[in-house]
């Protein structure tokens, strides 16, 4: 018997995240430790936390899991793998363990689907050079999987949201639209060729775009997933206390994108973030509807967003794109501390 994993669930992938103004709300009351070799904590909103071993050697420490994005158990289990193993790569690190983190309804669903999404998550940790060493499970429903992993990275050598200043250029590696075209394919609107196209870009590891982050010594990166391209830029801008312009235009998109939201597509968790990050941002006057919330829309595995100095530009894209990411596009620039956090324009 066939399973489709989305039948299950009513928001997958980075969708069904808690809101980002929610989640605001609830680390405002969260004690921090002090201690100083913590380098890397929640204070900024960071892809993962990160902790000195010594003055070579930290550790980077993130987790992520999330219910089906996607209906075929197995692609499931590699777009979690390497969704979760992607905030290793934003902050530079190179992920080395991980641990399964699994929620499965044992009686509803047959084991040889546990199986098969445990080995897409084993086989994309193997390709990124990840040794899963052990896990844990529950019984629950909807089915939920991800990874609790860890990386090295050198003190010295952090890539972090904080690291974005005045003159650099945004890089993307990856189009946007992963929410919509989901969406649109539940509910028959999206092409085969466009479902495809994303479960493909979800499963892509962002360890290319992180090796020529390193390469350039590039200082400034988050990876998009689920409080869209907006949200995580706005993230970035606050942490490393500057503004960003955003040009809409020049961000690429996957396929059939923009006619899905133009014909009403619009996932809930847009809406959400947008929520989240109106205060914070400029909309210029004449801004493209659809565009405005593309910006929003929750990506799953996204790719890499990278503050890089001008004169480094051409020669980082050049360089992503050589290494298989050929819809790297600069899409904005970072500028000195203004009225708001973002400012997004066609």
């Amino acid at each position: 018997m066939k399973i489709d994993l989305l039948q299950m669930v009513d928001q997958g992938g980075c969708s069904s995240k808690i809101p980002p103004k929610q989640l605001e709300e609830i680390l405002k009351h969260l004690p921090l430790p002090v201690d100083p070799d913590i380098l890397v904590n929640i204070d900024t909103r960071d892809d993962a936390g990160v902790y000195r071993i010594s003055d070579d050697l930290a550790l980077v420490f993130t987790t992520d899991f999330f219910p089906p994005v996607c209906s075929d158990p197995y692609e499931f289990g590699q777009i979690a793998a390497a969704n979760s193993i992607s905030d290793v790569y934003a902050m530079g690190g190179i992920p080395a363990l991980a641990l399964n983190i699994m929620m499965f309804p044992s009686s509803k669903l047959p084991l040889n689907v546990y199986s098969e999404i445990l080995k897409g998550g084993f086989d994309k940790a193997s390709e990124a050079g990840v040794k899963i060493i052990g896990g844990h499970t529950i019984d629950d429903s909807p089915p939920k999987y991800g990874l609790a992993v860890i990386g090295f990275i050198h003190p010295g050598k952090l890539i972090t949201n904080a690291g974005a200043r005045p003159g650099d250029y945004l890089i993307l590696t990856k189009p946007v639209g992963t929410g919509v075209i989901m969406a649109g394919h539940r509910l028959g609107m999206a092409s085969d060729k466009d479902l495809n196209e994303t479960k493909r870009l979800m499963k892509l590891l962002n360890k290319s775009g992180a090796e020529v982050m390193k390469k350039f010594n590039i200082s400034g990166a988050t990876d998009i997933t689920g409080f869209g391209l907006g949200g995580h830029v706005l993230k970035m801008a606050c942490a490393s206390k500057v503004s960003m312009n955003i040009f809409m235009r020049k961000v690429p998109l996957i396929g059939s994108t923009w006619n899905l939201v133009d014909n009403g597509c619009i996932p809930g968790a847009a809406f959400t973030n947008l929520d989240y990050a109106e205060n914070g941002t400029s909309f210029s006057s004449d801004l493209d509807y659809n565009l405005k919330m593309i910006a929003f829309d929750a990506q799953t595995s996204g790719g890499l967003l990278m503050s890089v100095p001008a004169h480094l530009k051409a020669l980082v894209v050049e360089e992503l794109k050589k290494s298989g990411l050929n819809e790297t596009s600069v899409i904005g620039e970072v500028v000195q501390k203004r009225e708001k956090s973002i400012y997004l324009t066609n």
